[in-house]
């Protein structure tokens, strides 16, 4: 019989108790559970939700709210629930006999049961080897019947105690990394969740601490916020570290305490080695020690390749460079020659240039070259688009930096990768495209993986943006002087004939773009105001170039925005250019989930690696892992089974609806998220964003995705704006230091 419970200022939460008469659905990776209950009166309701370790015969208390499923009509959405467990001998028969507790069947279930009575829960918590009594259970079966009941008991403990706290799929990720002692470590130690579990920020770990009693000025959780910041605020910044002062400053206004307090806290981390503490040029720079131990790896590694990696003979180079030549009928320019010479007599080269510059020409001669040589090559990108892209240019399998190193979610909530200093690369010749969106980690990972006397010759653009995480590699790598470094600068003649490249890198010199031109691939439309701008672009997607261009051309057209705000930012272009591409239709499915709708045939990016979803292609190739950036379309949406078919390319995914948090619509993204991406024609609104997004590496990075059209529809001034800022985004790292000593 449902009831009210008490109410939220935002809205009621219902209470059901009752018996599972069935489990429709489980998904044993999230707790994902579709099930009936028997109310009190005999009304069969369906709940879904995180339930976890729930079996048939089990009687629940579920906390929610009512819902209407498209589909399925009327269903109870639960946001928590705990078990009431049964008491008399048959509601214990039943729940044993359901398969909940691992080992222990209906023929064992009676047969316990028979024997213990309505003592049973107490003989399997804490006399498990009692069962050994029974004939068909051995002294070991007994107590892996005992450790499995206490795993469900300790579900039941955890969810119980964290309903307070945390939805019910928090809850699942918290008792999956702690176990059955999940609620005796939190009592502890609140704290540490936000280092532990992805999803708990210092701010739900410390509300948490705070209802149980702990200091608001004590030592753990000063010490914990502090870690959080480096860890995640700073890095969310770009930062690898920070200069003492602005983080005590910024710490003491996060955490409400002192500067006095934050550095007898920072004294107390560097005495347990979870902070180390720099000096550059009389500035005392604190990082967290995972950072700090990476970036000093990095410089070793890298030292280490380049001077162990045996060198080509130079009249050798020389007659690889002309016989190349000749083959592929191509005079490379000198910089490409010299490019690939330093490819051939150094361990670690950096070759960097903007669009139309020959690299990708460097690229393939390279991989003729060493192929000659018997050297294996591998080809990588960070992304999956831009290790598509380097396949189709160099006709080569070239995969993602995390494919390469055989990314695992198998063992840990937060994955590893299985090539590692304990377990290297075969190749010799390893080549990086699109190096500026590597980060640290990322970095840090890769040369752990490739063994000593390989090469790694690392390619980018070091005017576009920098990585989203922390790190700026390669500026760093550059600025630092170490390795040898070819910036190609000569555009070649037929992208000279393209007045995308030609504005590029006209933009990239803080030279106003031609903006004149009407029947080149550069396109400039006034508009007075922000409105007039997102109406501008909302036609051309929907009428103007479809209308001049066919349908098929204008499929993967990209609307590349400054910012995710404002009138022309993406958050408000996505809901415009959904409205108008994808209506509501009758016939059309759709879902919503916190307030978004996603319907079918919408285009959706993923918005954060996932290591763990799988995929399938035509072929009947498998494989998982859909990572940030991508971006794919909703096929159909399956109501029963809770997912999404979603088509990523040539990946045909399962998306389950647990994992939309993760997504959002790709009709509009920002320059960020285009990072290591092409689209044949790409819009660009010039609106007043905020002040710190209008930088001309932002416009050149938007204008550097298109393949063969650019349109910028807005102000003149604003577009001004972005090519006289030249301003870069300040980033706190010490790896171009390490190579100055």
């Amino acid at each position: 019989m449902a009831r009210k419970n008490e109410t939220s200022e935002k809205e009621e939460i219902a209470t059901l108790e009752g018996s599972v008469e069935g489990i429709i659905f489980f998904n044993e990776e999230n707790g994902y559970t579709i099930l009936d209950m028997c109310l009190e009166k005999g009304e069969i309701v369906t709940a879904v939700g995180i339930m976890p370790y729930v079996g048939e015969g089990e009687t629940l208390k579920v906390y929610g709210k009512w819902v209407h499923n498209p589909k399925y009509g009327r269903q109870f959405s639960v946001s928590s629930y705990e078990k009431v467990m049964p008491a008399d001998e048959v509601s214990i028969l039943r729940y044993l006999s359901s398969g909940t507790i691992k080992g222990i069947g209906p023929k064992t279930a009676q047969k316990i049961v028979d024997l213990y009575g309505e003592e049973t829960f107490d003989v399997l918590e804490n006399h498990p080897e009692w069962l050994s009594e029974i004939s068909g259970i051995t002294a070991k079966k007994a107590l892996e019947i005992g450790e499995n009941f206490q795993k469900s008991a300790g579900m039941r403990s955890t969810m119980m105690f964290f309903r307070e706290y945390f939805g019910a799929a928090l809850t699942m990720k918290i008792y999956k990394r702690f176990g059955a002692k999940s609620v005796e470590i939190v009592k502890n130690n609140p704290y540490i969740l936000c280092e532990e579990i992805d999803g708990i920020g210092f701010e739900k770990a410390d509300s948490m601490a705070q209802k149980l009693g702990f200091s608001y000025d004590g030592l753990d959780r000063i010490a914990s916020g502090i870690v959080y910041m480096m860890k995640y605020k700073i890095a969310q910044n770009g930062h690898v570290c920070l200069p003492e002062n602005e983080l005590v400053i910024s710490a003491s206004k996060l955490l409400e305490v002192s500067e006095e307090n934050i550095k007898i806290a920072l004294t107390y981390l560097h005495k347990i080695n979870k902070i180390r503490a720099v000096t550059y040029d009389g500035v005392r720079f604190i990082y967290d020690k995972e950072s700090y131990d990476a970036e000093k790896y990095i410089a070793r590694k890298l030292d280490l390749l380049d001077k162990v990696c045996a060198s080509v003979d130079a009249s050798d180079m020389s007659a690889f460079i002309s016989k190349e030549e000749a083959k592929s009928g191509i005079a490379y320019a000198p910089l490409q020659k010299k490019a690939i010479a330093s490819s051939l007599e150094s361990g670690v080269m950096i070759l960097t240039g903007g669009p139309g510059t020959g690299k990708t020409t460097v690229v393939r001669a390279l991989i003729e070259i060493f192929d000659s040589m018997g050297f294996d090559v591998a080809l990588a990108a960070p992304t999956g688009r831009a290790a598509k892209r380097m396949s189709e240019a160099t006709s080569r399998e070239a995969k993602t930096i995390h494919r390469l190193l055989e990314m695992d979610f198998s063992e840990s909530v937060y994955g590893k990768f299985n090539r590692d200093e304990n377990n290297l690369l075969d190749e010799e010749v390893i080549i990086v495209d699109e190096a500026s969106m590597i980060d640290q980690h990322l970095m840090y990972s890769l040369l752990k993986a490739i063994k000593p006397g390989a090469r790694l010759i690392i390619i980018g653009d070091s005017d576009q943006l920098p990585s989203v995480g922390a790190g700026n590699i390669l500026r760093d790598l550059i600025e630092g002087k170490r390795f040898a470094t070819i910036k190609l600068n000569e555009i070649f003649r037929q992208a000279s004939e393209s007045l995308i490249v030609t504005n590029a890198h006209a933009i990239n010199r803080g030279e106003m773009p031609d903006l004149s031109a009407k029947d080149k691939d550069f396109f400039f439309l006034p508009r007075a105001n922000n409105t007039e701008i997102a109406n501008t672009v909302a036609d051309l997607c929907k009428n103007r170039l479809p209308k001049a261009y066919g349908v098929r051309a204008t499929a993967n057209l990209q609307v590349i925005s400054p910012s995710r705000k404002g009138e022309a930012g993406t958050e408000n272009l996505n809901i415009i250019l959904q409205n108008m591409l994808n209506s509501e239709q009758f016939g059309k499915k759709q879902y919503s989930f916190k307030q978004v709708v996603f319907r079918q045939g919408d285009r959706v990016m993923q918005t954060k690696n996932n290591y763990d979803i799988e995929w399938k292609k035509d072929d009947g190739t498998v494989g998982s892992g859909i990572f940030n950036g991508d971006i794919g379309f909703i096929f159909d949406i399956d109501f029963k089974n809770q997912f999404m078919e979603i088509v990523f390319d040539d990946r045909n995914v399962k998306y389950d609806f647990s994992y939309l948090e993760e997504l959002e619509h790709a009709y509009a993204i920002t320059v960020h998220k285009s990072q290591g991406s092409e689209y044949p024609i790409v819009i660009i609104p010039a609106y007043r964003a905020p002040e710190m997004l209008l930088m001309r590496n932002m416009l050149y990075t938007a204008v550097t995705r298109a393949q063969n059209m650019v349109i910028i529809v807005g102000e003149r001034e604003v577009v001004q704006k972005m090519v006289d800022n030249d301003r870069q985004s300040l980033r706190y790292t010490g790896l171009k230091r390490l190579f100055e000593a």
